[in-house]
């Protein structure tokens, strides 16, 4: 099996102290990837930075203390690449991507977003660079032979299924019928599978963020927006798609859980 973990961990400095160092050296995951890291390589201590019997590469952001994101990998990588080609977001600390043998893998950290304002129209302008990438890195994979698995924290809940309150949400970030409509051509038109919907068809959640402030957690009023989306190649071979809920909010190392694909698959 080849098992990749997606995981926003909300400052990896913080996450390491909360209980991010024993999950990972609990893992079997062969790739974990990560966002929202906040740090830059430097300022991670040694175990975090470059855990045993792991090759990392890291995309911290420009901006200091913001976004940042990371590829921790069992194999080693033959290249790595930060940034999708765009002179606006390159260095934001939004994606990178490793090359395995068989396959590449990526892990993107979509802007937030705040309905009807700058920031929105932010989010509008990377979806549209990004949709365009999208289609390229597919279209590559697939002449070279090779599959591809963006996995991160897009950002969106996709349909009414993906977010308890979908009702309340409606003209928020995260959830506007444009923002859903891209992920409509994500998962469509431009060729890549919802890995963990395909496993959990027809059904709530399994959510994947759940807001720190009130009850959130406890009564599971959680947003699915963790994202492994594979060419479908790749995504055929998913066995199973779980997502690692804290047994309590007191565990929580993060306002994410870690969403871990298992695909039988052979990496090398």
């Amino acid at each position: 099996m080849f098992t990749v973990t997606s995981i926003n961990v909300n400052g990896l400095r913080a996450a390491s102290g909360k209980g991010f160092t024993a999950w990972l050296a609990g893992t079997s995951a062969d790739v974990v990837c990560l966002q929202e890291v906040r740090a830059e390589p430097h300022q991670l201590a040694d175990e975090v930075r470059e855990p045993e019997g792991w090759h990392t590469v890291y995309a911290p952001a420009a901006a200091k203390g913001r976004a940042g994101v990371a590829v921790y990998s069992r194999i080693q990588p033959s290249a790595h690449r930060v940034g999708f080609g765009s002179a606006e977001f390159d260095g934001a600390g939004r994606w990178i991507e490793i090359d395995l043998p068989r396959v590449t893998v990526v892990s993107l950290y979509l802007p937030a977003g705040e309905a009807e304002t700058p920031k929105q129209d932010e989010k509008n302008r990377f979806m549209a660079e990004l949709g365009a990438h999208l289609v390229v890195l597919r279209e590559k994979a697939a002449a070279d032979g090779r599959e591809v698995v963006v996995c991160g924290d897009w950002n969106i809940g996709h349909t009414e299924a993906d977010i308890k309150n979908w009702k309340g949400n409606l003209k928020k970030s995260g959830f506007l019928p444009e923002e859903r409509a891209w992920l409509d051509g994500v998962f469509g038109s431009v060729g890549y599978i919802d890995v963990v919907r395909s496993l959990h068809p027809g059904v709530a959640g399994p959510y994947s963020w759940w807001s720190y402030r009130g009850k959130a957690f406890d009564t599971d009023t959680g947003w699915r927006i963790d994202y492994h989306a594979a060419t479908p190649g790749l995504a055929k071979t998913a066995a199973t798609a779980v997502v690692e809920r804290a047994a309590t909010y007191a565990e929580r190392w993060s306002d994410h859980a870690p969403v871990t694909v298992a695909y039988d698959f052979a990496a090398e």
